[in-house]
């Protein structure tokens, strides 16, 4: 029987079943993952640099690197089959009912066109709007998103922006077709944390206003403390843990999530001393007999590296995938 996280009440508009992902010459960077997210659901995926966060995503979204490929498993949204997808299926989908939005804003702005002519395009390509009222929906996104003047910054070009603005410009584009979904692939990391709690509440809103399913992909868990209902927590190409946010962060059952809490500050601005995991996770591809986090888990026995481990549902939504659940609980608070 398959991993399988449980999954939420709502009904879904992704479901990720066994995605494998390789890379390279072959090599497994996502294991067999699957989960689903409802619509207007708010979803964190959280775990280290090279966790699979983004590749996952990239999946999601058909936009995996060269050396990048599926392997095995179905990615459907809303019922749309996109494993094996058609480029055509592809143009369909994404910017109307898939939305990204991604760490580097300005790379994903033509630097040679205003902001304003890039999303009026966008509507008049994806919802065959005129010229006229491409331009006034433009605006009015600009406006929705926060931007200050929005008639001045439509002709503006990317780089007469600062970052904070790129980002809501992008998010505009992201959100003008009204998606089903829309995935924040570290969205706010280079931001500064005033204006990263602005782009955080505009999310927010913009979930609530537009009824869009929201996968926000961080490494930081004070931000999907604050933002999200649901989360995933990936290590080294797997989920080892998943369940309502408020839940998982207030008794983690998977040794991992507890050390990414003790290197987040979540909820205070307290100076303590800097927390690290020792160790470093395995190379892409590297096979391994048993719990992946084990090497640098400080719980770990022979019973975590003698078979694989599989992704145990616990019931109320929570699953962890880790050899000691019953010795542990209550431990790793």
């Amino acid at each position: 029987m398959p991993d399988s996280v449980p999954g939420p009440v709502l009904s879904p508009v992704l479901e990720v079943t066994d995605l494998r992902v390789s890379v390279g010459d072959h090599l497994v960077a996502v294991h067999d993952v699957s989960f689903s997210i409802g619509r207007g659901e708010s979803v964190g995926l959280v775990g280290e640099s090279g966790s699979g966060k983004t590749l996952t995503c990239r999946s999601v979204l058909g936009l995996l690197p060269a050396t990048g490929e599926v392997d095995h498993g179905r990615i459907v949204l809303g019922g749309t089959e996109l494993t094996g997808a058609t480029r055509r299926t592809w143009n369909e989908v994404r910017g109307t009912r898939l939305g990204a939005v991604f760490q580097d804003s300005a790379s994903y702005l033509n630097p040679s066109l205003t902001v304003g002519h890039q999303l009026a395009e966008q509507l008049r390509v994806k919802r065959g709007l005129s010229r006229a009222d491409a331009h006034r929906r433009a605006v009015e996104l600009f406006t929705e998103v926060g931007l200050h003047d929005p008639e001045g910054v439509f002709h503006r070009y990317p780089h007469e922006l600062s970052g904070g603005m790129q980002q809501r410009v992008l998010i505009a584009i992201s959100v003008s077709c009204e998606p089903e979904l829309l995935i924040a692939d570290e969205a706010t990391t280079a931001l500064d944390v005033v204006i990263q709690a602005e782009i955080l509440d505009l999310l927010g809103r913009l979930r609530e206003t537009h009824g869009l399913a929201l996968l926000l992909v961080t490494h930081d868990l004070a931000v999907v403390a604050e933002t999200c209902e649901r989360i995933l927590v990936m290590y080294a190409g797997e989920i080892v843990e998943s369940g309502t946010t408020e839940e998982v962060l207030a008794r983690p059952r998977h040794p991992y999530t507890q050390a990414l809490m003790g290197v987040a500050t979540i909820g205070t601005w307290e100076r303590r001393a800097l927390e690290v995991i020792p160790g470093q996770p395995p190379s892409v591809g590297e096979d391994m007999p048993g719990c992946r986090f084990a090497p640098r888990c400080r719980f770990a026995t022979s019973a975590c590296t003698s078979g694989p481990v599989p992704l145990a549902d616990l019931g109320g939504g929570r699953a962890a995938r880790c050899a000691r659940l019953d010795a542990l609980e209550g431990a790793l608070a």
